[in-house]
Protein backbone atom coordinates (compact mmCIF):
# COMPACT_ATOMS: atom_id res chain seq x y z
CA UNK A 1 0.00 0.00 0.00
CA UNK A 2 0.95 3.57 -1.02
CA UNK A 3 1.68 6.25 2.09
CA UNK A 4 0.50 9.47 1.63
CA UNK A 5 3.15 11.24 3.91
CA UNK A 6 6.58 11.49 4.24
CA UNK A 7 5.87 11.61 8.23
CA UNK A 8 9.11 11.94 9.59
CA UNK A 9 10.57 10.59 13.07
CA UNK A 10 13.61 11.34 13.69
CA UNK A 11 15.85 11.16 16.80
CA UNK A 12 18.46 14.00 18.05
CA UNK A 13 20.59 13.11 15.64
CA UNK A 14 17.98 13.45 12.68
CA UNK A 15 18.68 9.74 11.79
CA UNK A 16 14.95 8.57 10.55
CA UNK A 17 13.23 6.21 13.04
CA UNK A 18 10.41 4.91 10.76
CA UNK A 19 11.02 1.96 9.28
CA UNK A 20 10.30 1.35 5.73
CA UNK A 21 8.81 -2.14 4.90
CA UNK A 22 8.84 -5.01 6.65
CA UNK A 23 11.78 -7.42 7.62
CA UNK A 24 11.02 -9.70 4.84
CA UNK A 25 10.47 -7.22 2.26
CA UNK A 26 12.37 -3.79 3.43
CA UNK A 27 11.12 -1.70 0.95
CA UNK A 28 8.18 1.00 1.13
CA UNK A 29 6.47 3.82 -1.23
CA UNK A 30 5.12 7.19 -1.06
CA UNK A 31 3.36 9.73 -2.14
CA UNK A 32 3.39 13.38 -1.26
CA UNK A 33 2.44 17.04 -2.29
CA UNK A 34 4.71 19.79 -1.29
CA UNK A 35 4.14 23.54 -1.62
CA UNK A 36 7.21 25.91 -1.18
CA UNK A 37 6.28 26.95 2.65
CA UNK A 38 8.24 26.03 5.25
CA UNK A 39 5.99 23.42 6.75
CA UNK A 40 6.31 21.61 3.46
CA UNK A 41 9.71 21.11 3.46
CA UNK A 42 11.44 17.55 3.99
CA UNK A 43 13.88 18.32 6.76
CA UNK A 44 17.66 17.57 6.93
CA UNK A 45 17.79 14.02 7.73
CA UNK A 46 19.66 10.39 7.09
CA UNK A 47 18.38 6.48 7.29
CA UNK A 48 20.10 3.59 6.36
CA UNK A 49 18.10 2.81 3.38
CA UNK A 50 18.78 3.65 0.06
CA UNK A 51 16.07 6.07 -1.33
CA UNK A 52 15.09 6.97 -5.22
CA UNK A 53 12.69 10.15 -5.35
CA UNK A 54 10.75 10.51 -8.34
CA UNK A 55 9.11 14.14 -9.97
CA UNK A 56 5.80 13.05 -10.54
CA UNK A 57 5.19 17.08 -11.09
CA UNK A 58 6.31 20.09 -10.69
CA UNK A 59 10.40 21.07 -9.19
CA UNK A 60 12.05 20.06 -6.51
CA UNK A 61 15.07 21.67 -4.64
CA UNK A 62 17.11 18.68 -3.31
CA UNK A 63 20.39 18.99 -1.57
CA UNK A 64 22.90 16.27 -0.24
CA UNK A 65 25.99 17.20 1.91
CA UNK A 66 27.89 19.77 -0.55
CA UNK A 67 25.36 19.57 -3.21
CA UNK A 68 22.29 20.88 -4.37
CA UNK A 69 20.12 19.25 -7.11
CA UNK A 70 17.05 21.12 -9.54
CA UNK A 71 14.96 18.36 -10.11
CA UNK A 72 11.99 18.55 -13.00
CA UNK A 73 9.05 16.54 -13.91
CA UNK A 74 10.27 12.92 -14.93
CA UNK A 75 13.60 13.01 -13.08
CA UNK A 76 14.55 10.81 -10.56
CA UNK A 77 17.05 11.05 -7.79
CA UNK A 78 19.40 8.18 -5.67
CA UNK A 79 19.58 9.05 -2.15
CA UNK A 80 23.14 7.21 -1.08
CA UNK A 81 22.55 4.89 2.55
CA UNK A 82 23.36 7.38 5.72
CA UNK A 83 23.70 10.03 3.67
CA UNK A 84 22.16 13.55 4.91
CA UNK A 85 19.28 15.00 2.29
CA UNK A 86 16.72 17.50 2.36
CA UNK A 87 13.87 18.50 0.07
CA UNK A 88 11.87 21.65 -0.74
CA UNK A 89 9.34 21.91 -3.26
CA UNK A 90 9.78 25.31 -6.11
CA UNK A 91 6.77 26.29 -6.25
CA UNK A 92 4.51 23.60 -5.80
CA UNK A 93 5.15 19.07 -6.36
CA UNK A 94 4.46 15.92 -6.46
CA UNK A 95 6.76 12.84 -5.48
CA UNK A 96 6.84 9.38 -5.43
CA UNK A 97 9.18 7.61 -3.21
CA UNK A 98 10.83 4.42 -2.89
CA UNK A 99 12.87 3.14 0.23
CA UNK A 100 14.44 0.43 0.61
CA UNK A 101 17.27 -1.27 1.97
CA UNK A 102 20.06 -2.12 0.26
CA UNK A 103 20.08 -5.87 1.38
CA UNK A 104 16.93 -6.28 -0.64
CA UNK A 105 19.14 -5.70 -3.77
CA UNK A 106 22.51 -7.56 -2.67
CA UNK A 107 21.22 -10.20 -0.64
CA UNK A 108 23.79 -12.04 2.42
CA UNK A 109 26.55 -9.88 3.12
CA UNK A 110 28.60 -12.85 1.41
CA UNK A 111 26.44 -12.75 -1.84
CA UNK A 112 28.72 -12.02 -5.02
CA UNK A 113 25.93 -9.26 -5.51
CA UNK A 114 26.54 -7.45 -2.38
CA UNK A 115 30.68 -7.95 -2.00
CA UNK A 116 31.09 -6.69 -5.65
CA UNK A 117 28.62 -4.14 -6.44
CA UNK A 118 26.30 -2.82 -3.24
CA UNK A 119 29.15 -2.31 -0.82
CA UNK A 120 31.66 -0.86 -3.52
CA UNK A 121 29.24 2.12 -4.20
CA UNK A 122 27.40 2.14 -0.86
CA UNK A 123 31.16 3.33 0.35
CA UNK A 124 31.71 5.50 -2.47
CA UNK A 125 32.97 8.70 -1.24
CA UNK A 126 31.38 10.03 -5.08
CA UNK A 127 28.41 8.87 -4.24
CA UNK A 128 25.65 11.28 -1.94
CA UNK A 129 23.32 11.65 -4.54
CA UNK A 130 22.43 10.90 -7.94
CA UNK A 131 20.95 12.51 -10.44
CA UNK A 132 18.75 10.30 -13.27
CA UNK A 133 17.05 13.43 -16.16
CA UNK A 134 14.48 12.51 -17.70
CA UNK A 135 15.70 14.57 -20.82
CA UNK A 136 19.07 12.24 -20.68
CA UNK A 137 18.06 8.96 -19.60
CA UNK A 138 14.24 7.80 -19.64
CA UNK A 139 14.91 4.41 -18.29
CA UNK A 140 15.42 5.44 -14.93
CA UNK A 141 11.67 6.67 -15.12
CA UNK A 142 10.46 3.63 -16.50
CA UNK A 143 12.47 1.60 -13.86
CA UNK A 144 11.10 3.35 -11.21
CA UNK A 145 7.54 3.96 -12.39
CA UNK A 146 7.40 -0.15 -13.04
CA UNK A 147 8.41 -0.65 -9.67
CA UNK A 148 6.50 1.71 -8.18
CA UNK A 149 2.76 0.40 -9.69
CA UNK A 150 3.38 -2.98 -9.10
CA UNK A 151 3.78 -2.28 -5.64
CA UNK A 152 1.03 0.35 -4.99
CA UNK A 153 -1.18 -1.71 -7.13
CA UNK A 154 -0.54 -5.07 -5.47
CA UNK A 155 0.40 -6.84 -8.37
CA UNK A 156 0.99 -10.55 -8.24
CA UNK A 157 4.91 -11.13 -7.76
CA UNK A 158 5.33 -7.26 -7.64
CA UNK A 159 8.20 -8.09 -5.21
CA UNK A 160 10.08 -9.36 -8.55
CA UNK A 161 8.88 -6.59 -10.09
CA UNK A 162 10.46 -4.08 -7.58
CA UNK A 163 13.99 -6.08 -6.60
CA UNK A 164 14.19 -6.19 -10.73
CA UNK A 165 14.08 -2.69 -11.02
CA UNK A 166 15.69 -1.38 -7.88
CA UNK A 167 18.64 -3.75 -9.23
CA UNK A 168 18.86 -2.03 -12.51
CA UNK A 169 19.26 1.37 -10.59
CA UNK A 170 21.94 -0.20 -8.39
CA UNK A 171 23.93 -1.39 -11.11
CA UNK A 172 23.43 1.57 -13.47
CA UNK A 173 24.89 3.59 -10.73
CA UNK A 174 27.92 0.97 -10.13
CA UNK A 175 29.00 1.82 -13.74
CA UNK A 176 28.71 5.42 -13.52
CA UNK A 177 31.22 5.66 -10.10
CA UNK A 178 32.93 2.36 -11.07
CA UNK A 179 36.24 4.93 -11.78
CA UNK A 180 35.29 6.17 -7.67
CA UNK A 181 34.82 2.75 -6.62
CA UNK A 182 37.51 2.00 -2.97
CA UNK A 183 38.84 5.29 -3.01
CA UNK A 184 38.07 7.19 0.24
CA UNK A 185 37.71 10.65 1.05
CA UNK A 186 38.27 11.11 4.87
CA UNK A 187 37.69 15.16 4.78
CA UNK A 188 34.00 14.66 3.12
CA UNK A 189 33.36 11.62 5.92
CA UNK A 190 34.64 13.99 8.64
CA UNK A 191 32.49 17.06 7.62
CA UNK A 192 29.16 14.23 7.85
CA UNK A 193 30.28 12.98 11.06
CA UNK A 194 30.65 16.36 12.85
CA UNK A 195 27.67 17.80 11.15
CA UNK A 196 25.59 14.52 12.40
CA UNK A 197 27.14 15.54 16.22
CA UNK A 198 26.52 19.21 16.20
CA UNK A 199 22.87 18.94 14.85
CA UNK A 200 22.11 15.82 17.31
CA UNK A 201 23.33 19.30 19.93
CA UNK A 202 21.32 21.82 18.90
CA UNK A 203 18.05 19.11 18.80
CA UNK A 204 18.68 18.36 22.26
CA UNK A 205 19.48 21.59 23.15
CA UNK A 206 17.41 24.34 21.33
CA UNK A 207 15.68 25.52 24.35
CA UNK A 208 18.94 27.05 25.61
CA UNK A 209 20.81 29.76 25.24
CA UNK A 210 23.18 28.43 23.22
CA UNK A 211 26.37 29.52 21.22
CA UNK A 212 28.27 29.00 18.45
CA UNK A 213 30.99 28.50 20.80
CA UNK A 214 29.02 25.36 22.33
CA UNK A 215 27.69 23.76 18.58
CA UNK A 216 31.62 23.37 18.03
CA UNK A 217 32.56 21.94 21.71
CA UNK A 218 30.03 19.41 20.61
CA UNK A 219 31.72 18.23 17.79
CA UNK A 220 35.42 19.30 19.15
CA UNK A 221 36.28 21.72 16.38
CA UNK A 222 36.89 25.32 16.30
CA UNK A 223 33.98 27.72 15.63
CA UNK A 224 35.99 28.84 12.68
CA UNK A 225 35.89 24.87 11.24
CA UNK A 226 32.50 24.85 13.07
CA UNK A 227 31.23 27.09 10.40
CA UNK A 228 33.14 26.24 7.34
CA UNK A 229 31.99 22.66 8.04
CA UNK A 230 28.38 23.76 7.98
CA UNK A 231 28.79 25.60 4.83
CA UNK A 232 30.52 22.45 2.94
CA UNK A 233 28.01 20.17 3.96
CA UNK A 234 24.43 21.91 4.00
CA UNK A 235 25.35 25.20 2.73
CA UNK A 236 23.87 26.86 5.87
CA UNK A 237 25.32 28.38 8.94
CA UNK A 238 24.81 26.77 12.18
CA UNK A 239 22.63 30.10 14.00
CA UNK A 240 20.42 29.95 10.63
CA UNK A 241 20.34 26.42 10.92
CA UNK A 242 19.36 26.80 14.61
CA UNK A 243 17.11 29.32 14.05
CA UNK A 244 14.84 27.48 11.41
CA UNK A 245 14.80 24.39 13.95
CA UNK A 246 13.56 26.62 16.51
CA UNK A 247 10.49 27.59 14.54
CA UNK A 248 9.67 24.84 13.38
CA UNK A 249 9.43 23.24 16.83
CA UNK A 250 7.75 26.39 17.59
CA UNK A 251 4.92 26.01 14.90
CA UNK A 252 4.82 21.96 15.83
CA UNK A 253 4.24 23.36 19.29
CA UNK A 254 1.82 26.11 18.45
CA UNK A 255 -0.87 22.80 17.14
CA UNK A 256 0.49 20.21 19.73
CA UNK A 257 -0.01 22.07 23.12
CA UNK A 258 -2.93 24.60 22.21
CA UNK A 259 -3.18 25.76 25.85
CA UNK A 260 -0.02 27.58 25.93
CA UNK A 261 0.57 31.10 24.70
CA UNK A 262 2.69 32.54 22.15
CA UNK A 263 5.36 33.91 25.10
CA UNK A 264 5.38 30.66 26.60
CA UNK A 265 6.12 28.83 23.22
CA UNK A 266 8.47 31.49 22.20
CA UNK A 267 10.71 31.00 25.76
CA UNK A 268 10.44 27.13 25.43
CA UNK A 269 12.18 27.20 21.97
CA UNK A 270 14.69 29.43 23.15
CA UNK A 271 13.40 32.98 22.19
CA UNK A 272 14.23 35.74 24.74
CA UNK A 273 11.66 37.83 23.28
CA UNK A 274 8.16 36.87 21.72
CA UNK A 275 8.49 39.61 19.23
CA UNK A 276 11.34 38.67 17.65
CA UNK A 277 10.19 34.99 17.78
CA UNK A 278 6.24 36.34 15.93
CA UNK A 279 8.80 38.13 13.34
CA UNK A 280 10.93 35.68 12.74
CA UNK A 281 7.96 32.94 12.79
CA UNK A 282 5.91 35.49 9.66
CA UNK A 283 9.39 35.53 7.96
CA UNK A 284 9.17 31.28 7.16
CA UNK A 285 5.40 31.03 7.32
CA UNK A 286 3.98 34.35 6.04
CA UNK A 287 1.50 34.44 9.39
CA UNK A 288 1.63 35.09 12.45
CA UNK A 289 1.62 32.55 15.37
CA UNK A 290 -1.81 33.21 16.22
CA UNK A 291 -2.93 33.17 12.85
CA UNK A 292 -0.88 29.71 11.79
CA UNK A 293 -2.43 28.02 15.15
CA UNK A 294 -5.78 29.33 13.86
CA UNK A 295 -5.69 28.05 10.71
CA UNK A 296 -4.13 24.69 11.49
CA UNK A 297 -6.71 23.72 13.92
CA UNK A 298 -9.52 24.84 11.83
CA UNK A 299 -8.14 22.76 9.35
Amino acid sequence: MVRKDFGFLLNRASKELKPHGTTEFPCAVYASRHTERSKNVIPWHWHEEMEIIYIASGTLRAKVPSRTFILEQGDCIVINSNVLHFAAAEGECSLHSLVFAPSLVGGTEESVFTRNYIRPLLSCPSFSGFCFPASKDERAADWFCEAFTSMTQNVPGFEFTVRENLSRFCYSLYEKFQPQLGRWNPALNQDSLRVKKMLAYMHENFSDNITLADIARSADISERECLRCFQRTIQLSPMQYLLKYRIMQGAELLISRPADGVAEIAGFCGFDSPSYFTKMFGRFYGCTPRAYRKLNAEG
